[in-house]
């Protein structure tokens, strides 16, 4: 049998296209869209989709790193997401993910094992791949391209 995690969030329309998302032990968050359909009082799903990636991102490298015992420093990443009209609807088209390390590369040992392996840790990058073109780059604290 295979193995499988289900987990689910409940949402509210408090009002207009504001939504209250309950994440249970984990709070609440209110989503708005932008105008001129919404006041844009929160971020909207698209903002939602990209953040998930990037914070994925983040999670999965870390845990490759770790994997070795090695320490990945104060991580931070920066995520662009790209929508435009396909078939006449707006899509998110291309998310674009920039991961910056606290530590430098060097310094990390089996750091390209790790690098070649990290994304195919994160659920959420992996699945999104199959509609979204996503782009990782990742840079040291000096903001230097490393992969």
């Amino acid at each position: 049998m295979a193995e499988q995690q289900e987990f689910s969030i409940s949402l509210r329309n408090t009002q207009g296209y504001q939504f209250m998302i309950d994440f249970g032990e984990f709070g609440q968050l209110l989503t708005d869209e932008p105008a001129p359909l919404g006041e844009g009082q929160g971020p909207n799903p698209a903002r939602l989709l990209i953040a998930s990636v990037a914070n994925c991102l983040c999670a999965s490298l870390l845990f490759s790193i770790q994997k070795y015992h090695q320490q990945a420093g104060e991580m931070s990443a920066k995520v662009t997401g790209t929508i435009e009209r396909v078939e006449k609807r707006w899509r998110v088209t291309h998310i674009s993910v920039a991961l910056t390390l606290g530590n430098e590369a060097e310094n990390i040992a089996h750091f390209d094992r790790i690098i070649s392996q990290f994304e195919d840790f994160c659920v959420v990058t992996q699945s999104v791949r199959h509609g979204i073109e996503v782009n990782v780059d990742i840079f040291n604290s000096k903001g230097e391209l490393v992969s």
